[in-house]
């Protein structure tokens, strides 16, 4: 990475708990979550800014070959269409788990949506990895999670990343033709002072950017693990990237302003807020969800 880039905090929006971006091709907008305040935010090449109250707390999202969105949420998969204000079941994998909550979500390079729950109090290690398919069913792959997040995809869809936040630790799996996952193996562990790796991306050239929540930054790892650099923001508490812009060149960032207070809060008053930045490389388009 070039030295540190300008980081533009371009949607003061004061998110309690920001996350989820996910740029829209076809719109040329990038729209992103706030979680525990039940909202959609949207904003389009010219700023303009637009959100959306929600029913139930939306973790992720992303855009539906069809139109709309998939989503999870504390009630479950979801379908969302906000111009008909709708958000209809798809269906709720965790309805015997009522502390559960589906939390971060993707989708990998062949069109299917993988997303991980967790215990909302962060408590309990019970959170899951769930794949949504094409045809509106889904499968577990993992569980034992504290704090799902992620996942990320190599270039060429064969590997898969997936944090557990809680225990500071980034796995990866392999992935086959059917989308089917091997071993889960570590693939970065992080201590004391480091944060704790949250949402994620993956760069053109394979490397995979994390934001670490109480990390002040964010860091971008080599396909095989290796520190490459720091992205430092003005914010305590990043949670998630996506490149986006016309050429994908431009790297969007959420972040949380929940549990930082008083004074604390008086030295990023951003926080909450959607960042941007130049970072020198360009992302991959995303395919939207195929069902």
């Amino acid at each position: 990475m070039r030295d540190q880039p300008q980081v533009e905090c371009i949607a003061d929006v004061k998110a309690v708990l920001g996350e989820g971006p996910a740029w829209v091709a076809g719109e040329q907008a990038l729209y992103w979550l706030d979680i525990k305040g039940r909202k959609i935010f949207r904003i389009g090449a010219d700023n303009a800014l637009q959100s959306w109250d929600t029913p139930m707390r939306v973790g992720s999202l992303a855009p539906r070959r069809g139109g709309g969105f998939v989503a999870g949420t504390d009630e479950g998969f979801v379908a969302i269409d906000l111009a008909a204000g709708s958000f209809d079941p798809i269906g709720h994998p965790e309805a015997h788990r009522p502390d559960n909550r589906f939390n971060d979500g993707k989708v990998d390079r062949s069109g299917r949506f993988w997303a991980g729950t967790m215990d909302d109090s962060e408590r309990e290690a019970a959170g899951c990895l769930y794949r949504l398919d094409p045809d509106l069913n889904w499968t577990r792959f993992d569980e034992g999670y504290r704090v799902t997040n992620g996942p990320a995809f190599s270039p060429d869809g064969r590997l898969m990343y997936h944090n557990d936040s809680a225990r500071q630790v980034t796995y990866t799996f392999d992935l086959d033709e059917a989308g089917t996952p091997g071993e889960r193996r570590e693939f970065a562990r992080f201590g004391e002072g480091d944060g704790y790796p949250d949402g994620m991306t993956v760069d053109a050239e394979g490397c995979l950017w994390i934001a670490f929540w109480d990390g002040w930054c964010l860091r971008r790892l080599s396909p095989d693990g290796e520190r490459l650099g720091e992205l430092h923001v003005p914010v305590q508490r990043p949670t998630s990237c996506a490149f986006g812009g016309e050429a994908l060149d431009r790297l969007f960032i959420t972040s949380a302003r929940i549990g930082i207070e008083g004074t604390e809060i008086e030295h990023q008053p951003f926080a909450g807020g959607l960042f941007a930045a130049d970072v020198g490389v360009t992302g991959i388009a995303d395919r939207p969800f195929a069902g």
